[in-house]
């Protein structure tokens, strides 16, 4: 996936991300899929060296849980996703978004 990046990113209507790429490849992510794939360490957890963090899934879900307030670009290899039940901290890179879409 090397020098693979989008050269559009947009919001559907049928709450998908619908994601461009300049290899001429279109996805189509659903809100829900990026949500539950979300890669911060509060969604997904950490090790580091001989310790681990998992978190615990509920199944509880926030108002907003599943819908987008915004996205911003960051730098030239990422985007951040704002969901409206205030979680902000996941940062989707390029190649995940690609391996996301091939799950």
């Amino acid at each position: 996936m090397e020098n693979t990046y989008p050269t559009q990113i947009k919001r559907q209507e049928n709450k998908t991300l619908r994601i461009q790429w300049n290899d001429g490849k279109v996805s189509e992510i659903s809100f829900t899929k990026l949500r539950d794939e979300c890669p911060c360490v509060h969604c997904k957890g950490e090790s580091v060296i001989f310790d681990s963090y998992i978190p615990i899934k509920t199944p509880f879900k926030a108002a907003g849980y599943y819908d987008i307030e915004k996205i911003e670009v960051m730098g030239n290899y990422a985007i951040g996703i704002k969901w409206k039940d205030g979680h902000d901290t996941g940062i989707y890179t390029w190649d995940i978004l690609r391996a996301i879409n091939n799950q």
